[in-house]
């Protein structure tokens, strides 16, 4: 199966889509640009935001409002207007920046950081409770990537992208710690180094590969591959699910650092892709906030 383009950003560096089912649609972020994304796909079109910052990823809140990670911290915003940062807890390293998050099934954010030349181990991975209190859970970390939850919410995946695998950890829904760390997927060094990452409603795990033009299908319990879903576009880099029935598998990619004749030959680089592979996703996991 080939994943077909659905609109042509250009996007320097696509991530982060999130279905927001409230308005029936995906949003996503262009993180070079800073630009937030709102893309509908009953009329195909989109409409962004630009916040003047880099930005990691965006998610609804349960209060009507979407929480963002920006290179200077982390804010909510009111769609449409303006930013209130609340936290930055990376502010005495200036070359470092927000990555990618999700919010786990007890309404917690979890987001990370990495350093923007990928500085080794310069990262981590941070969680936010309801009451703005932030948590700093993984050091080490060079590039935070892909996060997802098992159907029962009893166990988290993570991926450190250099490493070239997905990490599992016990989940406690009551206080967000983690625990037992443990790998459970090895990638293969051809697949394209594994980015974001989303869950289906049968607990496989899907995994965009950075450089692979793919987009693979998982069974976390046994560590084996799938499916493979290609994508005309080298750089794919986050995929989740969406529309009315949770059945679109959503995929955005990048153009960032591609030479001009990648460019040429794949000229939908930096595009948002979907496909209907045959199974379905969650809603999407609000953040929610006392």
């Amino acid at each position: 199966m080939e994943a077909a383009l659905v609109y042509d950003a250009k996007a320097t560096l696509g991530e982060g889509p999130v279905w927001d089912d409230d308005n029936r649609e995906l949003m996503w972020v262009d993180i070079e640009k800073g630009a937030l994304h709102f893309f509908d796909p009953c009329t195909g079109t989109d409409q962004h935001t630009a916040l003047g910052s880099r930005i990691g990823m965006a998610v609804p809140t349960s209060d009507g409002k979407i929480l963002v990670a920006l290179e200077n911290g982390l804010a909510m915003l009111e769609k449409g207007g303006s930013t209130e940062i609340f936290a930055h807890p990376e502010s005495a390293l200036p070359n470092n920046r927000f990555n990618d998050g999700k919010c786990g099934p007890d309404g917690r954010l979890w987001v990370g950081s990495m350093d923007r030349d990928a500085k080794e181990n310069a990262g981590a991975l941070y969680r936010l409770d309801a009451d703005l209190t932030l948590t700093r859970c993984l050091t080490g970390i060079t590039v935070s990537n892909g996060l997802a939850w098992s159907p029962d919410g009893m166990t988290m995946y993570y991926i450190d992208s250099p490493t070239y695998r997905v990490l599992a950890f016990d989940y406690d829904r009551v206080n967000g710690q983690i625990s037992r760390r443990r790998t459970v997927i090895d990638v293969p060094g051809d697949h394209g180094s594994p980015d974001g990452m989303c869950m289906d409603d049968e607990g496989m795990l899907w995994i965009a590969h950075w450089d692979g033009s793919n987009v693979t299908r998982w069974d976390p319990a046994t560590g084996q591959i799938r499916e493979m879903i290609r994508v005309p576009a080298p750089r794919t880099t986050s995929c989740a699910f969406g529309g009315p029935d949770l059945d679109i598998l959503y995929i955005t990619t990048a153009r960032i650092g591609l030479e001009d004749a990648i460019l040429e030959a794949f000229p939908a680089s930096g595009g948002l892709f979907a496909c209907q592979p045959g199974t379905r996703g969650f809603k999407t996991q609000k953040y929610i906030r006392q």
